[in-house]
């Protein structure tokens, strides 16, 4: 398949990278810079490249408040045949805007980062495809996602924002509080030490991404979930109520089996 990828951040990198090897791929980047290291794919310094190289599949890589305007960039150098795609973290708006565009489209979000994760092994990682999507288009993502033996799960639009406010939202707001209540520690604990891991994995992210997942419109109910529960631990420990505290860790151990 010929494969066009706008953005060579470091998930478009990892996607040239991974489907360079069975496809023919295509990659652009307004900071040419980035375009240097790659090999054995086509690297487009013009959008209007893209026009002879008709591509069957367009994934859009580029950060999240720039992909509608990416897809409009380069929807004038398309095939009318063409697939749309993108992988962004939160679908705001993206369906709205492929069904007004007419075109076919499939959207993924591959649940794990180059920050975090081992990209040469992700069997433990999870992938979400959108059931709205075009049926050749969720094939091929499918195969390639299982190729790599990531975990499949297929969500629409909206089962798809309110489960990345759940387990994005939450962890993103921890890890803020924890960097906002931040000391400088001597001689940290192994806990503390991982914990200023994460958070300092988090906050080399792009700092509209974050925004984006946090601004997601269901992300105000867990953060209001976890002020709830934070009140109810500042109450059991100004009680210094044993017994209540031990209801509760039991209850925190309960939900995480």
């Amino acid at each position: 398949m010929r494969i066009f990828i706008p953005g060579a951040g470091r998930m478009g990198a990892w996607l040239v990278e991974e489907l360079c090897l069975d496809h023919e791929v295509a990659v652009y980047d307004t900071d040419r810079r980035k375009l240097k290291y790659f090999l054995n794919v086509k690297r487009f310094l013009e959008l209007s490249e893209a026009e002879a190289f008709k591509p069957e599949l367009v994934i859009n890589a580029v950060s999240l408040p720039n992909t509608l305007k990416a897809f409009d960039d380069v929807l004038p150098y398309l095939p009318k045949d063409c697939i749309l795609s993108d992988i962004a973290s939160v679908k705001t708006g993206l369906y709205e805007y492929y069904k007004g565009g007419g075109k076919r489209f499939v959207s993924t979000h591959p649940m794990f980062g180059p920050t975090f994760a081992n990209v040469r092994d992700l069997r433990n990682e999870n992938a979400i495809i959108i059931k709205e999507s075009d049926e050749k288009g969720k094939g091929f993502f499918r195969d390639f996602y299982r190729g790599l033996k990531l975990n499949v799960y297929e969500y629409t639009f909206e089962e798809h924002d309110k489960t990345i406010a759940y387990s994005l939202s939450v962890p993103f707001a921890s890890s803020m509080v924890f960097a906002a209540c931040m000391k400088k520690q001597e001689a940290p604990g192994t806990t503390f030490r991982k914990h200023l891991d994460i958070a300092r994995g988090l906050l080399s992210e792009d700092d509209h991404l974050l925004a984006e997942i946090m601004f997601s419109p269901y992300t105000v109910k867990q953060i209001e979930e976890i002020n709830s529960r934070l009140t109810y631990l500042t109450h059991i420990i100004r009680g210094r109520d044993y017994e209540e505290m031990q209801k509760f860790l039991n209850q925190l151990r309960n939900n995480i089996k």
